[in-house]
């Protein structure tokens, strides 16, 4: 795809030092035209790649335990740990998608890579799916009492086999797919700057298009026509998806990858090792690399570089930037002298882990959305008239009809009404609008709990079912909580990252998800493990869920949920921006002042700051 292997080279150069380059090529490797590459044109392609990808995986993850439960007789628990283990290696596998991405092959060669790779798992489900041979015996798990015939041997490896191909395929694109559409859009120019907090919003639009049309179109499918024709369905809606992508090669702002993102890391922390015993100096300018930094400015002689503001935080990595006055003039090795840019965004990566590590709960809740709430809809009254049935895995579709009105409203009237009160391009900021969705979820697990309390109470004791849009509350609070802290994550990741880390950190707002999916399993067995007892069974155990407590279960994650927003509190006020990765001056000094980083401004003035 790059032609311009002169280009490259240079650019590998120049990271090494650690100012990156801002070089952006077309197809064939030649410097982008501002007016040919980028912009909304291009991204559209990418969101259009966004919506049907996310189409095809809903429609498989959302209802797959519906698939394991009935199709391959896993028991009801193993199921849902099956379900959470594959989304959470979908998450988990979008660190390598970033690292290949930025390090070897850039966003576009990932995206079509995998993009084949998911292809091929999604057609190799529907094979499973339609041949009797391929699965175990018919058998009704529930009526049966759960002794059907197990899958196991080669017709339980297929189908993993098939799962995690999706994984993979899904977990390497995600990421780029986010970052690669936001790359469309130049930082250094102020409207498209404007429009980076647009595009984010957008791809959660494309997102929940997708979620939605999954939810009901393809879930219906999947129930009528079987579940062959779903995954065929969810191929077909694939290959849409790369066709999609193909089509915007042309017009495509295409970031050049830099070699291993990893080096200039380990770079920083042996030789901030090696130098431990140095005293760092008082005068900040005495570091090596600020001299492109001077009196608190970014010096202007190139626009096609980055640099990091110095500031206050893990100061002992400071000391990876003191040259070595011994006399001679040879230059040290990068193992022992590392740049004022590269230690600050070493300092990047440390300081996101908190926030990134408070939003693991959040994800263990949609955990449950996607499970149990699923089970919990199969337990309750799904008819809707004498002939129409609801399929229970529809049943998330509902916060995404909703989202679909509501995220533009957000776009076209919250977010020009908060940005006259708050001056931000994005009306609040993106720690901010996590913060919110963190609070919100919280309630989504009371009334989960709630209701699954009545539900149970109503099938035990009056012999009742409950009608299945009781629990549809869990369901549209959890959507309002995810359009906050989905967007907000991702807008944060990317923003605090620099020019050629993009899509990695990006990577790690998937890495929340699949942290949350892993800790649901973990969840499930130790609380089965803790509650049973010689006489009773633990709470999750059952394969029916009115011998389970399912309702106790959401309440505990109710109190972890709220724990875990006090948690976040803490942490969002302790994080630092970095003053030079501020889009706008404004931007900038709003944010200084949210988080009290007092210590920044010591050393740099916020009207010396060039936006």
């Amino acid at each position: 795809m790059m032609d311009g292997e002169g280009t490259r080279k240079n650019f590998n150069k120049e990271s090494v030092s650690g100012c990156v380059e801002k070089i952006s090529v077309d197809w064939r490797g030649r410097p982008c035209k501002p007016n040919t590459h980028g912009g909304m044109t291009a991204a559209i392609f990418v969101l259009g790649l966004q919506a049907f990808e996310m189409m095809a995986i809903a429609a498989v993850g959302n209802n797959l335990i519906t698939y394991v439960f009935n199709e391959m007789h896993f028991p009801l628990s193993k199921s849902a740990n099956v379900v959470t283990n594959f989304i959470g290696t979908v998450f988990l596998l979008s660190l390598l998608g970033g690292f290949l991405s930025d390090s070897y092959l850039g966003s576009f060669w990932t995206m079509f890579i995998f993009g084949f790779v998911e292809l091929s798992g999604f057609i190799l489900l529907s094979v499973q799916a339609h041949l009797p041979q391929l699965r175990p015996p018919d058998c009704n798990m529930v009526s049966s009492g759960g002794h059907c015939l197990e899958a196991k041997g080669y017709k339980a490896l297929i189908f993993f086999v098939a799962l995690y191909l999706v994984a993979l395929g899904s977990g390497c694109l995600k990421p780029n797919i986010i970052s690669h559409g936001a790359d469309q859009f130049r930082k250094e120019d102020s409207k498209q700057s404007k429009r980076l907090s647009t595009y984010f919003n957008c791809a959660y639009f494309a997102f929940c298009t997708g979620e939605l049309v999954a939810l009901t179109v393809l879930v219906w499918v999947q129930t009528h026509s079987g579940m062959d024709v779903g995954f065929g369905v969810s191929a077909a809606a694939m290959a849409v998806g790369l066709i999609s992508l193909i089509s915007g090669t042309l017009v495509y702002r295409n970031k050049l990858p830099r070699g291993s993102i990893f080096t200039p890391i380990a770079q920083v922390f042996v030789a901030a090792i090696k130098k431990r015993k140095q005293i760092c100096p008082s005068n900040t300018e005495m570091l090596h690399g600020s001299q492109n930094i001077v009196h608190g400015r970014i010096s202007s002689t190139s626009s096609n570089f980055n640099n990091l503001l110095h500031t206050e935080k893990f100061r002992f990595l400071d000391k990876a930037c003191i040259r070595i006055q011994d006399g001679t003039q040879m230059s040290e090795s990068p193992w022992r002298l590392c740049t004022v840019t590269q230690v600050e965004q070493v300092k990047i990566l440390i300081s996101v882990v908190p926030i990134f590590a408070c939003t693991i709960i959040f994800n263990t809740i949609l955990a449950q959305l996607q499970t149990f709430s699923v089970q919990q809809a199969s337990a309750m009254n799904t008819k809707l008239t004498k002939n129409f049935q609801i399929p229970p895995a529809s049943l998330q579709s509902i916060p995404y009809i909703m989202l679909i009105f509501v995220v533009p409203l957000y776009e076209t009237l919250f977010v020009p009404f908060a940005r006259k009160i708050t001056g931000r391009d994005s009306g609040i900021s993106p720690l901010q609008r996590v913060g919110i969705g963190l609070f919100i979820a919280t309630f989504s697990m009371v009334s989960a709990a709630l209701i699954e309390n009545k539900r149970r109470k109503m099938a035990l004791n009056l012999n009742k079912t409950l009608s299945i849009f009781w629990i549809a509350p869990q369901f549209l609070i959890f959507g309002v909580s995810e359009m906050f802290t989905a967007v907000g994550l991702i807008e944060f990741f990317y923003k605090q990252s620099l020019e050629g880390m993009q899509t990695f950190l990006t990577a790690m707002t998937y890495c929340s998800y699949s942290f949350g999916f892993y800790l649901s399993s973990l969840l499930v067995s130790l609380v089965n493990k803790i509650t049973s007892s010689s006489s009773a069974s633990g709470w999750l155990s059952e394969n029916d869920l009115n011998n389970d407590r399912l309702d106790l279960f959401y309440w505990l994650l109710a109190a972890l949920s709220l724990i875990n927003f006090f948690n976040y509190l803490f942490w969002s006020r302790w994080y630092s921006y970095n003053p030079s990765l501020s889009p706008s001056l404004n931007e900038t000094q709003g944010q200084d002042s949210e988080n009290h980083s007092s210590n920044s401004s010591k050393h740099i003035g916020a009207n010396n700051i060039i936006p």
